[in-house]
C-alpha cells in the first residue's frame, strides 16, 4: 500500500469516531442492578478481565462518564487515586498529567511528557491539543505505573488509553445538546452506516462553546472561555472474516482566548492591585488564540489463526498554535510578557508499529516493533520592559522605560526505535508468571537560538518589532546558537507473579522499569550556563508493587489494592529563574537532579449496597522525597545539592474520592442520581515551596441526574461541578523581583457550573 497517498489524501487524526453508546437493553440494566459487572481492558494490548491484569488499572465506560457529566479526561482527576490530570498553566487545551509524582509540567517544544497518553494504541507525543474532549468513546483506562515493556518511552509515570469503539454493522447514531451557566452551549452529533455487510462508515462533530468565567479589564476580551469545533471520521471494512480494517482520523480547532491568569501579588510599578475575581486580569499583550491538531491513522488486524493475530498501527499527527504568547506580569504594561505571533508552535509525527500476538491454552503475548519520527519547533520573545540593561552596555538611557526583549527559538527532532515483548504464561491453573523487555533507541537532533535585542520591544523574528532606542544599541547579543545531537538507548524488564487465591480473587508481585529519554533545553543560555549544549540525560525508574485485585460478597463488593514503591534516578526538573545580572532575562535549567524514593498505597471500592444503591471509593497515598537533587549554582560555577529544601511538584500527599450511585425505574424511565466529592491535600505547583501560589486542601461536590425514557431512545441529565464553588490553583508562574514587577501567577480550576441535556439515540 501507498502510505504516502494515504496519508496524503486525509486531512484527519487518530481515529477517535464510533457509534452512539449502545443503548442500554432491559438484560443490561437488570445486570447492572443485581451485581457489578466484570470490567474488560486492554492493558496489556489484549482483552482481558481487570481483575487478571497484574497491574495498577482505573477503567472507566463512556456509560459511566455520561452518567457522571465528565467533560474532558481532566474530570478523571476526581475519581483516580494519585493522580493529576489537568490543564497546563497559560493555556486551554494543553495538558499536564503527573501519577504517583512522576509526569513533566513543561510543554515546550522539545520536553517530554512522563505520562503516555494514547487514543487506540497510538501515542501522542505532545502535550498540546491533548486534552481531549469525552464523546464517542468505549472506555477510558488510566495504568499507573511505568509501562515501559508494552508502551514504551515516556510512560514512567503511567499511561492514559482513550479506547474507540468499532462501528458494527448497524445504523446507529445519537445527538446531544447541552446548556448551562456562563451561557453553555455544546452541541454533539454521531452517527455510523452499514454500507454493505462488510463495510462501515461513521462520522461524529462537536462544538463546544461557553463565556469565559472572568474578563481581561485592560482589553475586554473573555478570560477561560470556550470554543472548540472537533470533526472525526472512520471507515471500517472487514473484507474477509478474518481481517478487520480501519481508517481513521480527526481535526480539532480550538479558539479560546489565551489563559494570562491572575496576579496574586500588589504590582508595585503601576500600582496595579490584586483583582478581587480569581479569573480576571489586566494583561495587555493580547487574547486571540487558536489551537489546531489533526492527522490520519490506518489500523490493520489480520487473525491468520486461532492462536496467531497480525496487527498494523500506522499514524500521522501534527499541529501548530498560535497565539499571543503569556503575559507574566498580567498588566497593561510588558513588563514581563513572553510574546509570540504567526504559528509560533508546530509540530508533526509518524508512527508506525507491527505487532505479533499470540494465544494458546496457557501461554499469551505479543512481540513487536516500533517506529517514529517527530519533529517539534517553535519561537517566543521575552520582554522586559523595564531598565534592566547594564549601563557599560549603553549611553545614558534615553528613557526611564528601557526595553529588553530576549528571542528563543529552536526544534528538536526526535527518531525512536523499539523491539519489545511481553508474555503470560500460566504455570498452574492458580500460578501465573508474566515477563517482558523493551529495547529503545531514541536519537535527538537539537537546535538552539537565543539573543537580547536591548532597546525593543520584540525581536526582528516575530512581530511586532519596535525599536526603543536607535541603532548601534539594539544590536543583538547573541547567547545561545548551537546544533547537537545525542541517541539514547535502554531496556527495560518487566516481570509479575500472579496468584489465584479463589476464583474471585487475583493477587500479584510486580517489578517493573520506565525510561523516559533525555533532549536538549531549547531555553538554555549558552553564557549563563555553557553545559547547556550538552543536553540532559535520561530518567530510569525502577518500580515494585503489590496488589490485590478481587471481588467478594457474592460479587457485591469488589477491591482493588495496591502497594508500591519506586526508585527515581536522574529526574528532570526545569527551574527558571530571572537574572539581573549582565546579560538580564530569565535563565532556565534543566538539571538531572539526582535520586528520589517514592512509596504509596492506593485503593479502589465499589459496592452494591442494594438493587438500586451501589458507593465507589477510592483512596491514595503517596510520600515522594528527594534522596538528591542538584542544581547548578551560577555564583560559583558548581552543582550544590539542596534535596533538603525540595518537595514534589503536583503530587498531593492524599486523594481520595467517594460517589454514590441510587438508580431505579421513575415513571417507566430509568433515573440515576449520583452525588460525589472528591478530596487533594496539599500540593506544591514547583520543586521549590512557594507559599504564594502553592494550593492548600481542597474539596469539590459534584451531583448528577439522569433519566432515560422507557424506549431508551431519549435522556436528559443535569450536572453540578464544584457545588460550592471552591477556588483552587491548578498551575502558576513565580518571578517576584521588583524588576520583575514581582510576577506572580496563579490559574484556576473551574468555578461552580450547571449544565442542563438532552439526548436523542437513534
Amino acid at each position: 500500500m501507498n502510505w504516502a497517498l494515504l496519508l496524503a489524501g486525509s486531512a484527519l487524526t487518530l481515529g477517535l469516531a464510533g457509534p452512539a453508546q449502545a443503548q442500554e437493553t432491559e438484560t443490561a440494566k437488570e445486570e447492572r442492578a443485581s451485581g457489578l459487572d466484570d470490567i474488560i481492558v486492554t492493558a496489556r494490548r489484549r482483552e482481558e478481565s481487570l481483575r487478571d491484569v497484574p497491574i495498577s488499572v482505573s477503567a472507566f465506560s463512556a456509560e459511566a462518564l455520561e452518567e457522571k457529566g465528565t467533560p474532558d479526561i481532566t474530570g478523571l482527576q476526581r475519581s483516580t487515586p494519585n493522580l493529576t490530570i489537568q490543564v497546563a498553566r497559560g493555556t486551554n487545551s494543553t495538558l499536564t498529567a503527573f501519577i504517583r509524582g512522576i509526569g513533566q509540567q513543561d510543554p515546550l517544544w522539545g520536553f517530554e511528557p512522563g505520562v503516555g497518553l494514547y487514543v487506540d494504541d497510538v501515542y501522542i507525543a505532545r502535550p498540546q491539543g491533548a486534552v481531549l474532549d469525552i464523546f464517542d468513546i468505549e472506555r477510558i483506562e488510566v495504568l499507573r505505573g511505568p509501562q515501559g515493556t508494552l508502551y514504551g518511552r515516556n510512560t514512567i509515570g503511567g499511561a492514559v488509553k482513550y479506547v474507540t469503539k468499532k462501528l458494527g454493522n448497524e445504523f446507529t447514531g445519537k445527538v446531544r445538546a447541552e446548556y448551562g451557566t456562563y451561557n453553555e452551549l455544546n452541541l454533539v452529533g454521531s452517527v455510523a452506516i452499514p454500507l454493505t455487510d462488510w463495510l462501515s462508515v461513521g462520522g461524529a462533530v462537536a462544538w463546544y462553546n461557553r463565556d469565559g468565567y472572568g474578563e481581561n479589564l485592560h482589553s475586554g476580551a473573555e478570560t477561560n472561555n470556550k470554543d472548540v469545533l472537533a470533526a472525526r471520521l472512520s471507515l471500517e471494512m472487514t473484507p474477509v472474516d478474518n481481517i478487520f480494517i480501519r481508517l481513521a482520523g480527526d481535526r480539532t480547532e480550538d479558539k479560546s482566548n489565551i489563559n494570562h491568569g491572575h496576579r496574586e501579588t500588589f504590582e508595585p510599578n503601576s500600582k496595579q492591585a490584586v483583582l478581587p475575581g480569581k479569573y480576571d486580569t489586566m494583561a495587555g499583550l493580547g487574547d486571540d488564540q487558536k489551537v489546531v491538531t489533526q492527522g490520519v491513522s490506518l489500523l490493520g488486524e489480520w487473525n491468520v489463526s486461532d492462536t496467531l493475530t497480525l496487527k498494523s498501527i500506522t499514524a500521522w499527527r501534527d499541529g501548530y498554535t498560535r497565539g499571543p504568547g503569556i503575559d507574566f506580569d498580567g498588566t497593561p504594561q510588558p513588563f514581563l510578557d513572553v510574546a509570540a505571533s504567526g504559528n509560533v508552535y508546530k509540530d508533526h509525527q509518524f508512527s508506525q508499529e507491527l505487532q505479533a500476538q499470540i494465544e494458546t491454552d496457557r501461554l499469551q503475548g505479543i512481540v513487536g516493533l516500533y517506529y517514529m519520527d517527530a519533529t517539534a519547533s517553535g519561537a517566543f520573545d521575552t520582554i522586559l520592559g523595564r531598565g534592566l540593561i547594564p549601563e557599560a552596555a549603553l549611553v545614558p538611557v534615553v528613557s526611564a522605560y528601557t526595553a529588553l526583549t530576549q528571542l528563543t527559538t529552536g526544534s528538536v527532532d526526535t527518531r525512536s526505535f523499539a523491539i519489545f515483548g511481553d508474555f503470560n504464561y500460566d504455570i498452574t491453573d492458580r500460578l501465573k508468571v508474566s515477563v517482558g523487555a523493551r529495547w529503545t533507541r531514541d536519537k535527538k537532533t537539537g537546535e538552539v537560538f537565543k539573543a537580547n535585542y536591548f532597546g525593543t520591544l520584540g525581536s526582528p523574528l516575530l512581530k511586532p518589532y519596535v525599536p526603543v532606542l536607535p541603532p548601534p544599541y539594539n544590536v543583538p547579543q547573541i547567547l545561545t546558537d548551537y546544533s547537537n545531537d545525542r541517541t539514547f538507548e535502554e531496556f527495560t524488564p518487566r516481570v509479575s507473579l500472579s496468584f489465584e487465591a479463589s476464583e474471585q480473587v487475583n493477587l500479584y508481585a510486580a517489578y517493573a522499569r520506565g525510561f523516559k529519554s533525555g533532549g536538549f533545553d531549547m531555553r538554555g543560555d549558552a553564557s549563563a550556563t555553557p553545559a547547556t549544549k550538552d543536553g540532559y540525560d535520561s530518567e530510569i525508574v525502577d518500580s515494585y508493587e503489590i496488589g490485590l485485585k478481587g471481588a467478594f460478597l457474592d460479587n457485591s463488593l469488589r477491591l482493588n489494592a495496591a502497594l508500591f514503591y519506586a526508585d527515581y534516578q536522574g529526574q528532570q526538573v526545569t527551574t527558571q529563574v530571572a537574572k539581573v545580572t549582565p546579560p538580564p532575562g530569565v535563565v532556565s535549567f534543566v538539571d538531572n537532579a539526582g535520586s528520589s524514593r517514592i512509596w504509596g498505597v492506593e485503593v479502589e471500592a465499589n459496592a452494591m449496597m442494594s438493587r438500586n444503591l451501589s458507593a465507589n471509593i477510592t483512596l491514595g497515598y503517596v510520600n515522594a522525597r528527594f534522596n538528591e537533587f542538584l542544581v547548578y549554582d551560577m555564583v560559583s560555577g558548581t552543582m550544590v545539592d539542596v534535596a533538603d529544601s525540595r518537595v514534589f511538584q503536583n503530587t498531593p500527599e492524599f486523594t481520595l474520592s467517594a460517589s454514590v450511585n441510587a438508580h431505579g425505574e421513575v415513571a417507566g424511565g430509568w433515573l440515576t442520581v449520583q452525588p460525589a466529592i472528591s478530596f487533594r491535600s496539599e500540593t506544591h505547583l514547583f520543586e521549590i515551596p512557594i507559599p504564594a501560589i502553592d494550593q492548600g486542601a481542597y474539596a469539590l461536590v459534584d451531583l448528577s441526574v439522569t433519566w432515560t425514557t422507557p424506549d431508551e431512545k431519549w435522556r436528559f441529565g443535569v450536572f453540578g461541578r464544584n457545588l460550592l464553588d471552591d477556588r483552587y490553583r491548578t498551575g502558576g508562574y513565580n518571578f517576584p523581583l521588583n524588576a520583575y514587577a514581582q510576577s506572580v501567577i496563579g490559574f484556576y480550576g473551574a468555578p461552580r457550573t450547571v449544565r442542563a441535556s438532552v439526548e436523542y439515540r437513534f
